[in-house]
This record gives structure tokens, sequence and C-alpha cells, in this order.
């Protein structure tokens, strides 16, 4: 009895040590045969772990924030019939969100995610499915031409690993996780060096980029996390995708998913969108973008007051965000998170409605103003 003690013990203690044997003995003996056993133990140790988050380039990254101070709820609270999905770890070294990888395939998403709440362009030509139950669980995902995912983002605890980071992990444990961020990226023969930012960190492994995305305002823990496949950022040739109406509108309802997303995240209501005010808020980006000026007051002197009530908006409290240079929605809202007035307006609990508004100027450089208001 003994002696089968100390075998399995000593099998244990084997399977433990296996990320540091495991690969050099994988080049002389097929151990295809522990991919049941991995399954197997991950079953058992499932848990709510890991986070990996990074973001990107950003060029002329200007933000401005116009608002009417209340007190801010930060609860994070779920609604009590809201399911948190069980999350199961990776094999080494990938990074799972709500259960999917890179490569997952469209059934696979299906079947863990349902079908999607709203699909719209991104900047890397492709398009953002995007998931959630009343914005609880969110996350948004892409598909290649074989309909294998190539693109996932989430900004919720929905994010697992086997290196142990997970939402709300440190930087300083990122780091240790992850290696040092990268500081360049490089498509063909052009090479983009990506600024440094206490925001983002941008890490490389394999064929996959790593966009984790930190909360200033909670000591630096991670907030979201983008994975981006090697073969979709080849795509993207520079760092603006270019200004069509498609990704213009793909970037409108971007930001307003995202803003909803971190509003119930942190116990607030959803808000509501407003085609007229989201009116309001495209001209003020047209007018900024058309005559290269960023500000809440136009060249007439309007405020965004002035131009809600020559529109026929009736409110009774509101605020503006305004947002210039950043490649996407995503890297604009995670800013603007950073961004202590620009965070009062999206957690601002009396605020019912929203409208956004995105134009491009002659450099593909996108301009984003959010209008918050209540009736």
């Amino acid at each position: 009895m003994r002696r089968l003690f100390l075998l399995a013990l000593f099998a244990g203690l084997l399977y433990i040590a296996k990320p540091i044997w495991e690969e050099p003995v994988s080049k002389i003996v097929d151990l295809s045969f522990f991919d049941t056993i991995d399954e197997q133990v991950n079953t058992l140790l499932n848990n709510q772990s890991v986070h990996t988050a990074v973001q990107y380039i950003r060029d002329t990254a200007d933000k401005a924030a116009l608002f009417i101070s209340s007190p801010s709820v930060d609860q994070e609270k779920l609604a009590p019939d809201v399911k948190i999905p069980i999350l199961e770890k990776p094999p080494s070294g990938e990074i799972a969100i709500h259960n999917i990888v890179l490569g997952s395939s469209e059934e696979n998403v299906r079947t863990e995610l349902g079908d999607p709440q709203r699909v719209s362009v991104n900047e890397y030509g492709t398009e953002w499915e995007t998931y959630h139950d009343r914005y609880h669980n969110f996350v948004m995902i892409s598909f290649d031409e074989l309909r294998n995912v190539n693109a996932i983002y989430t900004n919720d605890r929905l994010i697992s690993t086997s290196a142990g980071i997970q939402y709300g992990s440190s930087k300083s444990d990122v780091r240790t996780a992850f290696g040092d961020p990268i500081k360049e990226i490089r498509k063909g023969l052009h090479i983009f060096i990506l600024q440094d930012s206490e925001e983002y960190d941008v890490f490389k492994s394999g064929d996959t980029y790593t966009y984790v995305f930190y909360d200033l305002h909670k000591n630096d823990t991670v907030t979201a996390v983008q994975l981006i496949s090697a073969s979709l950022e080849r795509r993207k040739a520079g760092i603006y995708a270019g200004g069509n109406d498609a990704l213009r509108k793909g970037f409108e309802q971007q930001l307003f998913d995202l803003t909803n997303a971190a509003r119930v995240r942190n116990g607030l209501s959803v808000l509501q969108w407003d085609e007229l005010v989201s009116g309001t808020a495209r001209k003020h980006s047209e007018d900024m973008a058309v005559k290269n000026y960023f500000s809440h007051t136009n060249q007439e002197g309007k405020s965004p007051f002035d131009r809600m009530q020559y529109d026929g908006i009736l409110f009774s409290s509101a605020g503006e965000n305004l947002a210039y240079g950043q490649p996407s929605s995503i890297f604009a809202h995670e800013g603007l998170m950073n961004s202590e007035g620009h965070r009062k307006n999206i957690l601002q609990g009396h605020f019912s409605h929203l409208g956004t508004g995105v134009a491009f100027n002659e450099k593909s450089q996108p301009y984003y103003t959010e209008k918050f208001f209540s009736k």
C-alpha cells in the first residue's frame, strides 16, 4: 500500500512539473495521450480566473469632458437572475474569454454564447459580434473567412488563463506573468512605435497580440482585454482604418455598448439610445473634424447645451464627453474611463439617455462625441 501511495505521489509531482519538461520531451516522444488527462484535470479546476488585457497605438489621444457632477456608483453588482459563467482554464499559454479562444469555431461560440445582440463593422475590416445578457457578461468577437475566431474583447470578469491573471489583477502581476510589453508592431516594411502609456500594455506571444487595459482609478488593475490574431493585425495597414460610413456607424454603436457595459458592471442602469441626440453628437464631431479643432464650444460659440436646445432636445441635466485620435471605440472608451471627468459622465446615476456621434478628418483620425442626458 505504501509503495502504491509513493507511486501515486511521484506521478502527481511529475504531472505538476509538466510545464518544465513537456517541451523538450515532446520533441522525442508523442505526448498526445496527455490531452485527455489535461481535459479532466481542467474540469476539476474550473474557476473564474484569469484576465490578460492590453491596448494599443495612440497617436493623438486627446480627451475632453463637460459634465454636471453628482455622486457616481461603483458597486459592481449583478442582477439577481444574471448567470455568472463557469470559466475553464485554457491550455498552457492561451487566454480564453468566456471559454472562447482565438481559433474557436463559430459553432463553439454559438454553443457558449448564443446569438449576438449586435453586429457592427470594426477597424480591422471585419465585424464585431456583440454578446451580453442585458450588458452583463459582455463580449465582442470577430471571425475570419472560415468563421473561426480571430479577435475577442471583454471588459467583464470573463477572462481565464493558466498564468493566473484575471480581471482585477495588478499591472505588476500581469508583467510578471507575460514579460515585458512590446514597444513596436511590424507590418511588412513599416514599423509602428507604441507610445508608453500607463493605461495599457501590449504583449506578443506566438500568433497573438494581447492588449491589456488598466483602470487607473483602481490601482492600475486589469479592466479589459483584447486578443487579436497576428494575421488580422497585419490586415490593418496603419494606425487608422479609414473613414467610411459603415465604420462610423460601427464606432458609434460600439461606443454606446461599451458605455452601457461599464455602467452595468458598476451597478448602474442601462442608458437608452436617443437618435436625435446622436445626430447632435455626430454633427459636432463632423464640425471638429472639418474645421480642425477640439472643444465643447464650437467656433460659433455654441455650448453642448445650446446645440441640444437648437435641435429641440428637452433635458433636465446633460453631459458631454469628447475624444480624438484613438484608433477605435474600444481605445476611446478605455481612455475616457481613465479620465475623471469622463468617468463621472459615464457613471452618472441620474442620466437616462445617450447618443454617440463619430466623424473622421482628412487623415482618417476619428472624433468621438458622447452626449448624456435626462429628460
